[in-house]
C-alpha cells in the first residue's frame, strides 16, 4: 500500500489514466462493432463510411498509447479488406 504522499499521488494519476484509457478502448472496440456490423450485412456504402469513421479513433489510440501501432494498423488494415471484398 502506497505510504508515502508520492505513491499516493501516483496512485490517484493510475486511477485517473485508467478510467481515461478504459473509455478510449470501448469507443474503439464501438467503433470497430460498426464496421463489422456493416460487413455482415453486405452494406458496402454503410460499411465504407464506418470505416472512415473507425480509422482515425483506432490510429488516435495508437497516438495516446491504448493500443501498440502495429495493432491499430493491423486492425484497420484487416476491416478495410474485409470492406474491399464486399464489392467483389
Amino acid at each position: 500500500m502506497a505510504n508515502n504522499p508520492s505513491a499516493k499521488k501516483q496512485v490517484r494519476k493510475i486511477e485517473r489514466r485508467t478510467a481515461i484509457n478504459k473509455a478510449r478502448k470501448s469507443r474503439i472496440r464501438t467503433f470497430i462493432r460498426k464496421v463489422e456490423e456493416a460487413i455482415a450485412a453486405g452494406d458496402k456504402s454503410v460499411a465504407h463510411a464506418a470505416l472512415l469513421a473507425a480509422e482515425p479513433e483506432i490510429m488516435r489510440g495508437a497516438t495516446k498509447g491504448v493500443v501498440h501501432k502495429n495493432t491499430a494498423s493491423r486492425k484497420v488494415s484487416r476491416l478495410a479488406h474485409r470492406v474491399n471484398a464486399l464489392g467483389a
